[in-house]
Order: structure tokens, then sequence, then C-alpha cells
């Protein structure tokens, strides 16, 4: 009987050893996963921003310089105002993409693999990104045909030459913030149906 409980227990000692190794590794690669993710979701959402400011300044220039410009303290040079406004769109998108990708990412611990984790976490980033993308269409949208076109008392700046685009611009703006925290919201919603999804696989 001493021979076999010494067996027993170093047999379970070495199954308990490489069980915690085992988990050390997953648990290692999902946070590798999580600092890649978080890379991406920054990279992505400053990318957005550049993009996204062309679009809006070719809507209405002054919003950028006679307004967002004067919010970072940024002159509008002729020769350089596009690569100016996409640097503004990278201030003022990658943190936001910080946010997601801590968001995603650390929702995506929670997943059982870290293939899942992989699956859940980038594809929520990318819905996230492509809800964002959708809100700001609709922001133009609304902006040109509904906001601009309000006898309201908007705080607006001095001496406007394009008061409708102006507005319309601004609208997208803001439509594409609001995009991106519903999409924040969806992504964790979206990562939940898969981990409850796996879960009854393996049951």
């Amino acid at each position: 009987f001493y021979l076999l409980n010494y067996v027993l227990n170093h047999a379970t000692n070495h199954i308990q050893t490489r069980w915690a190794q085992a988990e050390k590794n997953r648990m290692a690669k999902k946070i590798g996963l999580l600092i890649l993710i978080i890379v991406i979701s920054i990279l992505l959402a400053s990318i957005y921003g550049i993009f996204h400011n062309q679009i809006s300044y070719s809507i209405s220039n002054e919003y950028f310089t006679k307004f967002k410009l004067e919010q970072f303290g940024l002159e509008a040079y002729p020769d350089t105002v596009r690569m100016t406004i996409g640097m503004v769109g990278i201030w003022s998108t990658w943190w936001f993409g910080l946010l997601i990708g801590l968001t995603n990412g650390v929702v995506g611990l929670f997943q059982p693999t870290a293939k899942i984790m992989w699956k859940s976490s980038f594809g929520a980033t990318i819905r996230t990104l492509l809800i964002a993308i959708g809100f700001g269409v609709v922001g133009i949208l609304v902006g040109k045909f509904i906001i601009s076109n309000l006898n309201a008392n908007w705080n607006l700046p001095a001496e406007l030459t394009d008061r409708k685009n102006f507005l319309t611009a601004g609208t997208m703006h803001n439509f594409s913030y609001l995009g991106g925290i519903v999409g924040l919201i969806y992504g964790i919603i979206y990562q939940i149906k898969i981990k409850k999804a796996s879960a009854q696989q393996r049951l």
C-alpha cells in the first residue's frame, strides 16, 4: 500500500505540475495577444482618424481652420494643411483605440483558449471600427439634411462662409465618437456570445 500510495501521489503531483505549466503557457499567450490587440487597435484607430479628417476637411475646411486646429494650438498652412489635419486625426483617435484594444483584450482573456481569444477580441475590434465608420456616414447625412437646417442658435465661430457644411462636418465627428462607444458595447456583447457558444460546445 505504501508503494501504491507513493505512485499515486507522484502521478498526481506530476499531473498538477504539467497542468500548472500548461495554464502558465496559456496565460502567457493570452497576455501576448492582449498586447497585440492593443497595438492593432491603436493603429487602426489612428488610420481611421487620418482618413476621417481628410473626408471632413473636404466637407468643411472651416471646421478645421476656424475651430479644430485652434483646439490643438495649430495653424493651417496651405501647403501642409492636409498633413496637419491628418496628425490631428491621430491625436484625436489613438487614445480611443487604446480604450478599445484594452477593453476587447481584457474581455478576451476570459475566453477558454488563446485561439478563441484572438477570434473574439480581433473580431470585436473590427466590428467596433465598422460601426464607427457607419455612424460617421449617418452623421454626414444627419448633419446635411437635419442639423444644418435647424434654426438654432449654435455657438459657432464668427465669420463662417459655409455654416451648413461646418455643421455637417461637426455632426460627422460627433456621430463617429458615438459609433465608437456603441461599437465598443457591441464588441463586448459579441465576445460574451462567443464565450457562451464555446462553453456549450464543451458540454
